[in-house]
């Protein structure tokens, strides 16, 4: 028998692109998009896709230990990185599982990217073992979604997801993959630049529009910045500043907008709003120009909507025209990004007379501080705050969980530095903390991730507790342990005649520090104010694993001041 000489194949020329998988075309694009990191979980229809990642080490995967847990991480890290976060997860309950988190991510304007596995295109609609239709489930919390056909489609897909979660304003984007379009082989072709039809969002303001309100902040005799989220989302803490120094505008923020101005200046009130200062929420009753800049108006902010700043005009930064004027009317909206927005603004701003205005804030802030009642034997949770803004010397990036904790975090540690307050603000998610705190470690290593969390919210997302200890993170999550769903047990004190239903917890909690010791974290237990310091101080000095501190604080604390649901916020409880 001859010997047939094998024939050499053609070589590639540049022009012909890689022919790959469409896990591999997923990984790659992710790669080009800047994607460094990945929180997710592995099921049935994105095996596939898991065992491409072995051959992709540059794209780190965190795996959690519950999907829920993946896009709350992924939230923490956008929050504190100011990048897209990106989540892999598998088909129906997989999915399933991010719905919240990707509720949390919309209301607070976070960009995440959501791709979830899906059963192969033929079984589409036949209710095939573990389907969803995701995409259903979530348009109403998602910016925008696709649902994948071609393997071809996903470098497009990729940019333009990116794309959608990170401008305008941020937020979700979700991407379904059935498990055949994965398999599937495609050449690997991606465009530079990507642009979507009928999606331009405004950068910049209307110039015009901005002299008119440069006009109104020169006037006015008692003006006032009211700063949400949006300055955080836009890296415009710097402008806002500037604006406020250049004018000599008090400052308040939302919760979301901690840190955006720093809380020791002595333009600042702190936080507005349903459990703000007193000095903050009696300054916008009182002034006679608002300035909102990415804020919305929400009804935690405003209370009683025909109450809400009445004597003041109002002027409207946001990039979303569908934010301006939504809740509140306006006398001068601005469309636009705020990096683009206020310094034109500053510009035209000169020095305004506020003098008597800015004495009447300082009698506000002198007369009503916030304050709370000790006991000798009991600790007071706003001491654990306190105690952790000391010894961090207020650089900490602080993550919370929902509730009495949450308020006193935002009002007690007084932030320096935007992006050093992780939160869920609109959705007001519980379970929230621990795992933002991972994703924010993970984001910034080099920072100090201090969690504050209740008995009751920690539970809810514990099991990534082993998430934090696999990945030797050195988070500090302090348990403000009051034996209460906290704040549903102040409002039943206050307003339902103490008929604590289903608040209390303590029977059934479990010792937390046995529970963080059986999943390889450090536990302490603080019982006494005068060990809240000593025990904070060796929590900061353990660098390998997570520490959980479990302080038994005072149950009877209730977060003050507060405006009643419903009431003016001139109407507060102190």
């Amino acid at each position: 028998m001859q010997n047939r000489q094998s024939v050499p194949s053609k070589p590639k020329t540049k022009s012909e692109p890689e022919i790959l998988t469409g896990s591999d075309i997923l990984i790659r694009a992710l790669l080009e998009e800047g994607a460094d990191t990945v929180f997710g979980y592995p099921g049935g229809s994105v095996i596939g896709l898991y065992d491409t990642l072995v051959r992709h080490p540059k794209l780190r995967h965190v795996l959690v230990r519950h999907e829920q847990g993946a896009t709350h991480a992924a939230d923490g890290y956008a929050r504190a990185t100011g990048k897209p976060g990106v989540v892999f997860v598998t088909s129906g309950p997989g999915a399933t599982n991010t719905v919240t988190g990707i509720a949390n991510a919309y209301m607070d304007s976070i960009p995440i990217i959501v791709f979830t596995g899906q059963v192969a295109s033929t079984m589409i609609g036949n209710d095939a073992f573990q389907e969803a239709d995701i995409i259903g489930i979530t348009r109403p919390i998602t910016k925008h979604s696709y649902l994948v056909k071609k393997a071809e489609h996903l470098p497009r897909v990729v940019q333009e997801a990116f794309l959608l979660a990170s401008t305008g304003r941020p937020g979700p984007v979700l991407v379904d993959l059935p498990k055949d379009v994965l398999a599937s082989k495609a050449p690997y072709i991606r465009k530079e630049g990507v642009a979507i039809r009928g999606y331009n969002p405004t950068y910049e303001g209307h110039t015009q529009q901005i002299a008119k309100a440069a006009k109104l902040i020169m006037e006015a005799k008692r003006p006032l910045v009211y700063a949400g989220g949006g300055v955080t989302l836009a890296d415009g803490s710097d402008d806002l500043r500037a604006l406020a120094m250049q004018g000599r505008i008090p400052v308040t923020t939302t919760l979301l907008g901690l840190g955006v101005f720093p809380e020791d200046h002595p333009l600042s009130l702190g936080m507005l709003g349903m459990h703000g200062t007193y000095a903050a929420n009696m300054a916008i009753t009182e002034c006679d120009v608002v300035i909102a800049v990415g804020a919305r108006f929400d009804d935690r902010v405003t209370g009683r909507l025909d109450a809400f700043s009445r004597e003041s005009k109002k002027i409207h930064i946001d990039i979303d025209p569908a934010c301006i004027a939504k809740n509140v009317p306006v006398d001068v909206p601005i469309v636009g990004h705020i990096k683009n927005v206020l310094p034109i603004l500053v510009s035209m701003v000169k020095k305004t007379d506020t003098a008597e205005w800015l004495g009447r804030i300082e009698e506000l802030k002198k007369g009503h501080p916030l304050k709370y009642t000790t006991k000798p034997d009991l600790i007071a949770p706003q001491h654990v705050v306190e105690t952790f803004a000391d010894l961090t010397k207020h650089e900490a990036l602080v993550v919370t969980d929902v509730g009495q904790n949450q308020m006193w975090a935002a009002q007690f540690y007084k932030f320096k530095n935007p992006r050093s307050f992780l939160s869920s603000g609109g959705l007001g998610t519980m379970g929230f903390g621990l795992p933002a705190a991972i994703g924010a470690a993970f984001g910034r290593p080099e920072a100090t991730v201090v969690c504050f969390t209740g008995d009751g919210g920690f539970q809810m997302n514990v099991q990534e507790l082993a998430t934090a200890v696999k990945n030797r993170l050195p988070l500090k999550i302090a348990i403000l342990n009051n034996g209460y769903l906290g704040m549903v047990r102040q409002w039943q004190e206050l307003f339902f005649e103490k008929r604590y239903s289903q608040t209390y917890i303590q029977e059934g909690n479990p010792d937390f520090v046995r529970l963080a010791e059986a999943y390889g974290a450090v536990g302490i237990r603080v019982v006494r104010p005068e060990d809240v310091a000593p025990a904070v101080r060796q929590a900061l000095e353990v660098k390998d694993r997570p520490v959980v501190m479990d302080f038994i604080v005072d149950p009877e604390q209730k977060v003050m001041p507060m405006v009643p649901a419903g009431a003016s916020i001139m109407n507060m409880m102190e």
